[in-house]
C-alpha cells in the first residue's frame, strides 16, 4: 500500500507534471498518473518538488547566541572568535540544547533535512558536544546531523586540543576538523594537517578543514591538505571549507593548486553570506569579496558545496537557515548568472553538499528516500529568484511542515490587486 501521492509535481528534469508515488518511506514510482485509493494526496498544483536542502557547513553550537556576551562590532572574524572565547566557558549544556533543538525547528522549515555542524572541542569538558551529540539523538527521525570535531584555538595551540578532539570522536562525532591558519605559524599549520589527516585515516573517518579562512595569499594550507589526502588514501572524503585565500592567490599558482585538489577529489565548501562579510575588513577600495574561486573550481570539476555557516552568533548577527539565501548571495558573488550556473548554484545546496556529507539514498528517484520539499514557485530559476514559501517538507514518506502560500494585495484606485511575482 501506497503511503503518500504528490500529483502534479514540477521536477526539474521532466518538462510536464508527474505524480510521485511513496511506499515504506521510500519513493516507489516516479509516472505521469499513479492510480491508487484510501491514500493521503497532496497536490503540488505545477510547483517545484526537489530533494532538501543540505548545509554542509554549520557551527550549531554558537547559533542563536546573538548579543552574547556582546555585538561584534568590527565584524572581523577575529574579534568573533574572541567573542566565543568568552561566550563559551559561561554556557552550560542546556543553553547549547536548547539553542541547538531551537534551530533545527528553523532548518525543517526552511526544507534543510541535512546538516553538518562543527563543535568546538577546545572546552576540556566537553560540553558542547554532549548537547549536540543528545541533539542529533533527538532529531535524527527529522533531519541528519553530522558533527565535526573541530579545535576552535588551534589543535596545537590550544592545550589539550589533540586529547579533547580524540575523546569528541570516542564520544560519537563523525568527522575530524581543523583550523590550521589560526596555528602559530605555517609550519605548525602544516603539521596540524598531517596529524589531524593521520587521525582520519586510523579511525576511518571523514575530514573536513576550516582551511585558509583568511585574506593572505601566501595562506596554502589547502595544498598541503591535498598532499596528506593522496598520501594517505583519503581521496573523496576530505574537504576544505572557507579556501578564502583562494580570492587573493597569484593565478598561476591557482592553476597548479586546483589540479592538485582535482586529484586529491577534494571536496570544498563555500560559505557565501560569512565569507564576503567577514573578509575583506582590512581592505579600503577596492574591496575583495572574499569568496572562493567558486566558478573555476567547477569548471575543473570540484564538487562544490555552499553553507550557510552562522546564524545570530558571533560572527553573523542574520539569517534565518534559508539556503536558497545562500545560493542567491553565492550567484551575485561568484558572477554565476548562466542558466547552467544558476543551476550549479542551486545544486551546491542540494546535490553537491549531499555528496559531501556521504548522504546514502539522496534524490528524487525511485529507489531514493522520500524527501523531498515543495516549493512555491516552478523552477529552479525562481527558487534561487524568489526563495519562495517551503509548502510542503516532506521526510521519509511523512510530512512533517507546512507554510501557506501568501500574496501581497495592492490597492490602486479603489481595485484590490493580488500580486503575483512569477510570470
Amino acid at each position: 500500500m501506497l503511503d503518500l501521492i504528490i500529483r502534479n509535481a514540477k521536477l526539474s528534469e521532466f518538462g510536464d507534471l508527474r505524480d510521485i508515488a511513496i511506499e515504506d518511506g521510500k519513493i516507489r514510482a516516479i509516472e505521469s498518473q499513479v492510480l491508487a485509493e484510501g491514500v493521503e494526496v497532496i497536490d503540488a498544483e505545477g510547483c517545484l518538488v526537489t530533494p532538501p536542502f543540505i548545509d554542509s557547513h554549520f557551527h550549531m553550537d554558537a547559533t542563536l547566541s546573538y548579543g552574547q556576551p556582546r555585538i561584534n562590532q568590527s565584524g572581523t572574524l577575529l574579534e568573533g572568535i574572541t567573542l566565543w572565547g568568552e561566550l563559551n566557558p559561561t554556557q552550560k549544556v542546556d543553553d547549547f540544547r536548547v539553542r541547538a533543538l531551537e534551530f533545527c525547528h528553523w532548518s525543517i522549515a526552511q526544507g534543510v533535512l541535512g546538516l553538518r555542524s562543527h563543535v568546538d572541542v577546545t572546552d576540556k569538558n566537553l560540553i558542547a558536544v554532549e548537547a549536540l551529540l543528545d541533539v542529533r539523538e533527538k532529531m535524527k527521525s527529522y533531519i541528519d546531523i553530522q558533527l565535526v570535531a573541530f579545535p576552535q584555538n588551534g589543535f596545537l595551540r590550544s592545550p589539550g586540543a589533540k586529547q579533547n578532539l580524540l575523546q569528541a570522536l570516542e564520544m560519537g562525532v563523525d568527522v575530524v576538523g581543523g583550523i590550521p591558519h589560526f596555528e602559530r605559524s605555517m609550519s605548525d599549520g602544516a603539521q596540524s594537517v598531517r596529524q589531524l589527516c593521520e587521525i582520519a585515516a586510523d579511525k576511518g573517518l571523514l575530514v573536513d578543514m576550516h582551511c585558509d579562512e583568511s585574506d593572505d595569499p601566501w595562506s596554502r594550507h589547502i595544498e598541503t591538505l591535498c598532499a596528506e589526502t593522496t598520501r594517505l588514501g583519503l581521496e573523496g572524503r576530505v574537504a576544505g571549507s572557507h579556501l578564502t585565500s583562494m580570492h587573493s592567490m597569484d593565478n598561476y599558482y591557482v592553476s597548479k593548486l586546483m589540479a592538485l585538489m582535482a586529484e586529491a577529489d577534494m571536496q570544498v565548501i563555500a560559505n557565501p553570506l560569512i565569507n564576503i562579510t567577514l573578509q575583506g575588513r582590512h581592505d579600503t577600495y577596492p574591496k575583495r569579496r572574499g569568496m572562493t574561486r567558486v566558478k573555476e573550481l567547477i569548471e575543473n570539476d570540484i564538487n562544490v558545496a555552499f553553507g550557510h555557516d552562522c546564524v545570530m552568533d558571533p560572527w553573523y548577527s542574520f539569517g534565518s537557515h534559508d539556503m536558497l539565501d545562500v545560493a542567491h548571495m553565492g550567484l551575485h558573488v561568484a558572477q554565476m548568472t548562466s542558466v547552467e550556473q544558476t543551476q550549479s548554484c542551486f545544486e551546491a545546496v542540494t546535490d553537491n553538499a549531499a555528496k559531501v556529507m556521504q548522504l546514502e539514498n539522496y534524490g528524487i528517484a525511485p529507489g531514493k528516500n522520500a524527501d523531498l520539499v515543495i516549493l512555491d514557485c516552478g523552477s529552479i530559476f525562481d527558487a534561487i529568484r524568489l526563495r519562495p514559501a517551503r509548502l510542503h517538507v516532506v521526510r521519509r514518506g511523512q510530512i512533517i511542515s507546512t507554510t501557506k502560500r501568501s500574496k501581497p494585495s495592492v490597492t490602486i484606485e479603489g481595485n484590490i490587486r493580488e500580486v503575483d511575482f512569477r510570470l
